[in-house]
């Protein structure tokens, strides 16, 4: 892999394990055009990646992943034909993760929202601060739950908790969150990187094919979900990019307040 050539995304290896952290800490690592464009061919690059066995994805600084990135839905509202490409990218995130024989364990050291809660829970295993907490607040900002969120959702938690969360946008604090099967374990911040690193080290030292293969069979019942359903839910979300409830959403956290919603 040339590491050098991404610019929102760092690595470092430790043996057979690679570490991936998401790194915009000043925007709490919500994902721009830019690092949207290297999510979608990073896994991709994990997959034929012959000295990674276990891949480890973390945040840079006090986030996982604040979702998406406020500054490009102003942009996107200004030239919706920007949608398309987010569209793809979303698409070919979601699909990488799932083709990705290899092992994703998501180390989860702050808030996971949006779409950092999907590259979360796309993952394989996730871990978590206790202090996390984990939401899709698509509907807060006026969008349908389009890039990944209205698919892993009710695999993990069933219909009548995903919809509670997905038509609220609520957060889930990491407890609660491993209560229910959203995530695996949640566990004192000055323990995860000891416990989630020391679970991606068991797996490193394993039978990698019969991991791998695991892995595969395991998610093929997700990936045809997946793909039935992901044109669908990013259509929606680009519907609603053109909606008087997205541009008051947008402008509304330009301006510090609160969102007046009208329905149109």
């Amino acid at each position: 892999m040339d590491f050098l050539r991404y610019k929102t995304l760092k690595f470092r290896r430790e043996g057979k394990i690679l570490h991936m952290t998401l790194n915009r800490p000043e925007q709490l690592n919500a994902v721009d055009p830019v690092m949207d464009a290297e999510l979608a061919q990073v896994f991709t690059e994990f997959t034929n990646d012959p000295h990674t066995r276990v891949v480890v994805i973390t945040g840079e600084g006090r986030a996982f992943s604040a979702g998406g990135d406020i500054p490009n839905m102003q942009r996107i509202i200004e030239r919706p034909e920007l949608f398309d490409e987010g569209a793809l990218h979303a698409k070919q995130i979601v699909f990488s993760m799932l083709d990705c024989p290899k092992p994703i364990i998501a180390k989860v050291n702050g808030h996971a929202i949006g779409l950092g809660a999907t590259l979360a829970l796309f993952c394989d295993v996730i871990f978590a601060a206790s202090h996390a907490k984990f939401g899709d607040p698509h509907v807060k900002v006026g969008f349908a739950a389009g890039d990944g969120g209205a698919i892993i959702w009710p695999q993990l938690i069933g219909f009548a908790r995903a919809k509670q969360y997905l038509m609220t946008g609520d957060l889930i604090a990491a407890p609660d969150a491993e209560r229910i099967g959203l995530i695996n374990q949640a566990v004192p911040a000055e323990q995860l990187d000891e416990i989630a690193d020391g679970f991606a080290r068991r797996l490193a030292n394993g039978a990698s094919k019969a991991i791998e293969y695991t892995k595969t069979a395991v998610n093929i019942q997700l990936k045809q979900i997946a793909h039935a359903l992901m044109d669908t839910s990013i259509s929606f979300e680009q519907l609603t990019n053109y909606t008087k409830d997205h541009k008051e959403a947008v402008n509304a956290f330009i301006e510090k307040r609160d969102p007046v919603f009208t329905g149109e």
